[in-house]
């Protein structure tokens, strides 16, 4: 096909597709079918989520964007609002405006009253989420601290990929003495006490400060709403890890979803290096990571993992 045609074609299922969503809205507006047993994936950045949430993207049961939607739920709650203090909401921020108003967004967007999502804030949200939602079903991806920790520093190079949204910060940041001047993944109370320090101190402030979110949240939700996974276990066995997941959301298995998860490893999505575990023991960031292993213990022992 030549490129003339090829454009052609892209612009018509550019327009096409804003046609359909304009539809469906329309179409929510006068039923106002509210989405039901959603499936939000939490946990720290460059944890595994992104697998994770690929994966369950494949069903044909559930409805997903694709792609993050950190823009989405930011432009309904401005950092700006909490003082650029946090990504974080709680129940407290939780209306049945945001309930209509996120539940129109993935209908128009995917055509299902049931959708899964993603993004690397979601960790400081469970409980408005859960106010939003109350039958959502929520997927803890955990992963042990070195290996994320040294995934979170190697990301932090990277401030065109994940701190895009971080140029009007209202603080001059100047990690690891100037090196890094863009704050990347996302923003916890007490962060600001961060913006001059090593590299690996605020690694190790992110991966706490989400996980220990995370599991705070965790008391609130039912139980049968609550599945937690090692990223270790997805790699070691991703079929059976990925049977869980699914059969815990009440989301059939079916056998093109197992053939996706018996090659998954192969095609990693956003990985900066092979799949492998504990590859910070090898990496050139170990010495930086052996100096903060101790202030992530409690953490990381509350999630499972003995240090």
């Amino acid at each position: 096909m030549s490129e003339f045609w090829c454009k052609v074609k892209k612009t018509l299922e550019f327009h096409s597709s804003r046609v359909v969503r304009a539809a469906r809205g329309a179409w929510w507006d006068l039923a106002k079918t509210r989405s039901h047993k959603p499936i939000f994936i939490v946990g720290c950045s460059r944890a595994g989520t992104t697998v994770v949430y690929k994966t369950f993207s494949k069903s044909n049961a559930i409805g997903s964007l694709n792609r993050e939607t950190h823009d989405f739920w930011v432009d309904m709650h401005p950092l700006s609002n909490k003082n650029w203090d946090t990504h974080g909401l709680d129940a407290i921020d939780a209306s049945t405006a945001d309930q209509d108003y996120v539940s129109r967004y993935f209908y128009a967007w995917t055509g299902q009253s049931r959708f899964v999502d993603k993004n690397n804030q979601n960790g400081l949200c469970v409980s408005y989420l859960y106010s939003l939602f109350p039958d959502a079903h929520f997927i803890y991806v955990k992963r042990n601290p070195g290996d994320n920790i040294n995934s979170l520093i190697e990301g932090w190079s990277k401030p065109e990929e994940f701190a895009t949204w971080s140029d009007v910060l209202p603080e001059k940041v100047t990690v690891e003495d100037g090196r890094y001047s863009q704050w990347c993944f996302f923003l916890a109370n007490g962060w600001r006490d961060y913006i001059s320090a090593s590299i690996e101190d605020v690694c190790a402030f992110q991966y706490n400060a989400i996980n220990q979110a995370i599991l705070d949240a965790k008391s609130v939700i039912p139980t049968a709403q609550w599945s937690e996974i090692f990223y270790e276990d997805i790699v070691r066995q991703p079929v059976e890890s990925f049977r869980i997941l699914f059969e815990a959301s009440s989301l059939p298995f079916d056998a093109q979803l197992q053939v996706h998860c018996e090659n998954v490893l192969d095609t990693p999505y956003n990985a900066f290096s092979e799949i492998r575990l504990d590859k910070w023991k090898d990496g050139r960031n170990r010495e930086k990571i052996d100096r903060v292993l101790a202030k992530i213990e409690v953490t990381a022992g509350a999630m499972g993992y003995k240090l």
